[in-house]
């Protein structure tokens, strides 16, 4: 009689350790109020954004709750992920939604850029109007997002740990 109790026990001790490890899969999914975006062509690069020579994941997303895009930076360490946009500001520049990306590439690390733009005026500066000291050569990749129509973007890069903006029209 023993031998059968200690036998059901053993069998219920295997039996609910199995149910614990497979666990329940409604109560472990978790629902993601993030997802890649389907309103762009091209949703995903990989560049060194850090210059620790390991390539960050940069995804156009889209925040479910508030329909709004942004970027998702997954860091090649595997320890960070940053996110711009999906209704928040993005880098000061009055927006906080991607929506409007109609290119999206890695800005290579070694060419130079300035913001085109005066900041006074709104003017689109001529390259030979953009001071030498203005001018910005990248160390490491950026992320270059454009608007196909109204042509108009910017770069965006990190330098010295944190993420600034170029603007680029």
């Amino acid at each position: 009689m023993r031998e059968i109790f200690l036998l059901i026990g053993i069998s219920l001790f295997f039996s609910c350790k199995r149910e614990v490890e497979i666990g329940n899969p409604l109560s472990d999914k978790k629902t993601d109020t993030i997802v890649i975006s389907k309103k762009h062509k091209l949703s995903k690069i990989i560049c060194d954004l850090d210059g620790d020579s390991m390539n960050e994941i940069v995804e156009i997303v889209q925040s479910t709750p508030n329909k709004k895009s942004g970027l998702r930076i997954i860091f090649g360490n595997g320890n960070k992920t940053k996110y711009f946009g999906m209704g928040k500001n993005v880098l000061n520049q009055s927006f906080d939604n991607f929506d409007w990306i109609g290119e999206f590439e890695k800005a290579p690390k070694g060419e130079i850029y300035a913001n085109n733009v005066d900041e006074i005026t709104g003017d689109i500066l001529a390259e030979n109007e953009i001071k030498e000291e203005n001018k910005i050569k990248l160390i490491n990749d950026g992320i270059f997002i454009h608007a196909e129509e109204s042509c108009g973007g910017g770069i965006i890069y990190m330098e010295n740990g944190k993420f600034k903006w170029i603007q680029q029209e």
